[in-house]
């Protein structure tokens, strides 16, 4: 579940450097690798990690190196500090069975519905909302979403919670041919909307998805805020799962 989408959207490109898979043309840059990095250790290790921050430093972009919390070798966090990497608040990685009887359907404020989207209109609104929930600027969402719906329009699916006309929860899943896992990503809600079952809803709704098209598994890297949701809703820890990000200077 490491991996990346198999096929990269437009504007995007894939470029291996040794163990590490480096995404090219996203709103920052972004390297991902096996656990073990290839073993890749000591100096080679710190040579790799600089590699990396040269090259989106010579495009004047920020990057972000994942790492997750059962990775070798242990002192990789220390070496991305030292190169200047910066950690993130670290998420949560859980897993479920999509027939996890929490799971079930919860019911909707009155007024609210839910709805798949695919049109560009709405998924400018759901940019607008991650930008409101989050207090910065997520625009690069929508292109982000549309980018994953243009190489394999069957492989996301995404959801929209709404209000009066008003978009007020969006989430979508992936799904990872190859694999049995569904991977839930999104879920957020305006502030006013929250704890009233949107989220666990959608969360529903993703599983439902998931078991229609004979995905055993759910995967969510949870934030603070979503693991303890999850963890009622059936949901195991298995591991964490922290971004490393260098941004250049400005």
């Amino acid at each position: 579940m490491r991996a990346v989408q198999p096929v990269p959207a437009p504007g995007i490109t894939y470029e291996q450097d040794g163990p590490a898979l480096r995404v090219v043309g996203q709103h920052r840059g972004f390297v991902t690798g096996p656990r073990d990095w290839g073993g890749v250790r000591g100096p080679e290790l710190n040579a790799l990690i600089a590699r990396q921050r040269d090259f989106f430093a010579a495009r004047g972009e920020a990057v972000e190196w994942k790492t997750r919390g059962h990775d070798d070798p242990a002192d990789l966090p220390d070496r991305l500090r030292a190169a200047g990497f910066v950690p993130e608040p670290p998420e949560t990685v859980v897993i479920a069975l999509v027939e996890e009887p929490a799971l079930a359907a919860p019911a909707l404020p009155p007024g609210v519905t839910l709805r798949r989207v695919t049109a560009d209109a709405d998924l400018d609104r759901i940019a607008a909302l991650e930008t409101e929930v989050w207090g910065t600027d997520m625009a690069w969402i929508a292109g982000y979403l549309r980018g994953r719906l243009a190489v394999d329009p069957d492989g996301t699916e995404i959801f929209v919670a709404e209000a009066g006309g008003q978009t007020v929860s969006a989430a979508w899943v992936a799904f990872r041919p190859g694999t049995d896992f569904a991977m839930l990503l999104g879920g957020s809600t305006l502030a006013e909307w929250r704890g009233r079952g949107l989220y666990r809803a959608l969360v529903a709704l993703r599983a439902a998805r998931a078991a229609a098209r004979n995905t055993p598994y759910l995967l969510v890297e949870a934030s603070s805020d979503s693991a303890p949701i999850l963890a009622r809703l059936g949901f195991t820890a298995v591991t964490t799962t922290t971004p490393y990000v260098w941004t250049p200077a400005r």
